[in-house]
């Protein structure tokens, strides 16, 4: 495995860009938020001051309303690298937003208390890792009560995604029968750059994006004001499983911050389990043993589709046992076909008609929603399940040249290579064993 360990570091080096690390050099030539959290996990096994640099490089432009966006871009790429550039997003006109980085408006999963907690972690004993977590707490306390006061559009306390791309899964086919309503944007405005680097195959379709463009353009025009009414045709509000589990299992990254710093870490505990209680209620859907997105501008999907967001709920540790051992059975069930079907969990239902085993988020397996399934699975008692997730995904990343996802039956590498979060969350695990060490 010292092989993969090498490919690995050597693919974190080659996309550094100054302080942070780029998901890919070709496809995505700035900073991702949740790419960020997930590659300064893997940095901390290589590097833990690196790790800790990428991070607050983040949080750098984090807007004064606590909002992390979901991009910060590089003034050194040209603006026709990237779409939506910096010139479509108007950040720095926007109130909240700092004049300088240039961000997008919209976000991404909020995993980055979970990333800077077991960042500290990497070193605990650093002094410098200590004034890490001094600095990052008040940014992730705030980061969070943005979520849990500008987003709760539902009014019962979890966080609404108003965009598609907020979920990280850009194109789930669980986002169809919300985006049916939008109105999308003329193709001759826009350019999709993505596609210089990538198969029109493997992308969202034209129909699909227009739709995104014009949701976000929609967005912007409101001064990114949560709450504020949208045009007819631009209205998008969905409360996503997988977002709120990554918001539940970072409250208690911040309960666990808090502890170390010194502070009472009770009201973050507290408001991690009452929030899982909330998931259950509005989002579990007994009869599918899965978790479904709640759409608050329609009726629900008929019949559902079911993403892989609806599986990560298993990181909680206070979901109950029932719930837990439905997960765990869906996961190698026949929507997802774990150990059978499929090498590792697809990020979409194998048994519905609109799976796509290449098409982006409609069916690929993806390295990071595994990690997090892994993590999942050792949480909830079956550490035998985790250590084959574990080996299927060192498999894959290695055959593929760590490829941006991959063909969840047959292991074909799709997308970009060479891809940060996937050498990260390699090194991760390879570090669990011992190796690079």
């Amino acid at each position: 495995m010292r092989h993969l360990w090498r490919g690995a570091a050597t693919v974190l080096e080659a996309n550094r860009t100054g302080a942070s690390t780029v998901p890919s050099r070709a496809l995505y030539p700035h900073q991702w938020s949740w790419d960020s959290a997930f590659i300064a996990i893997g940095l901390r096994r290589l590097d833990p001051v690196r790790a800790r640099r990428e991070i607050e490089t983040l949080f750098s432009a984090q807007w004064a309303d606590g909002r992390v966006p979901h991009i910060v871009f590089n003034p050194a790429v040209p603006l026709d690298a990237y779409f939506p550039s910096p010139d479509f997003w108007h950040s720095s006109l926007a109130a909240p937003a700092p004049r300088a980085p240039e961000t997008s408006g919209i976000v991404q999963p909020p995993v980055h208390a979970l990333a800077v907690w077991l960042v500290h972690r990497a070193a605990p004993r650093d002094p410098a890792s200590r004034a890490f977590l001094a600095r990052m707490y008040p940014r992730l306390v705030a980061w969070h009560r943005y979520l849990s006061e500008s987003r709760d559009l539902g009014g019962a306390g979890l966080a609404a995604l108003v965009h598609p791309w907020e979920s990280g899964m850009d194109n789930s086919p669980c986002w169809d029968a919300p985006l049916a309503r939008v109105l999308p944007a003329p193709r001759a405005s826009y350019r999709r750059a993505d596609l210089d680097h990538g198969s029109a195959a493997d992308r969202p379709t034209d129909l699909d994006y227009g739709r995104y463009v014009r949701l976000a353009a929609a967005y912007r025009d409101s001064g990114y004001a949560d709450r504020a009414e949208r045009p007819d045709g631009a209205r998008f509000a969905v409360e996503d499983p997988g977002f709120n589990a990554l918001l539940i299992a970072s409250e208690y990254a911040l309960a666990a911050i808090a502890a170390e710093l010194g502070e009472d870490p009770g009201p973050r505990t507290r408001r991690a389990r009452g929030l899982t209680e909330v998931l259950v209620e509005r989002l579990w859907e007994p009869g599918a043993g899965l978790f479904l997105s709640r759409d608050l501008e329609g009726k629900a999907a008929d019949p559902p589709e079911y993403g892989a967001a609806g599986l990560l709920p298993l990181l909680l540790p206070w979901l109950p046992e029932g719930i837990a051992g439905a997960l765990r059975a869906a996961l190698r069930g026949p929507r997802f076909g774990l150990g059978t079907r499929s090498l590792l969990v697809p990020s979409h239902d194998l048994t519905s008609p609109q799976y796509d085993p290449r098409r982006y988020w409609r069916g690929p397996a993806w390295f990071n929603v595994n990690w997090l399934l892994l993590r999942g699975l050792r949480q909830h008692g079956d550490p035998a399940g985790a250590a084959a997730l574990r080996d299927a995904f060192l498999r894959a990343a290695g055959a593929t040249a760590f490829a941006e996802y991959v063909d969840p039956g047959t292991g074909r590498g799709l997308g970009a290579r060479e891809f940060g979060w996937t050498a990260a969350l390699c090194l991760d695990l390879l570090a669990e064993e011992g190796v690079g060490e």
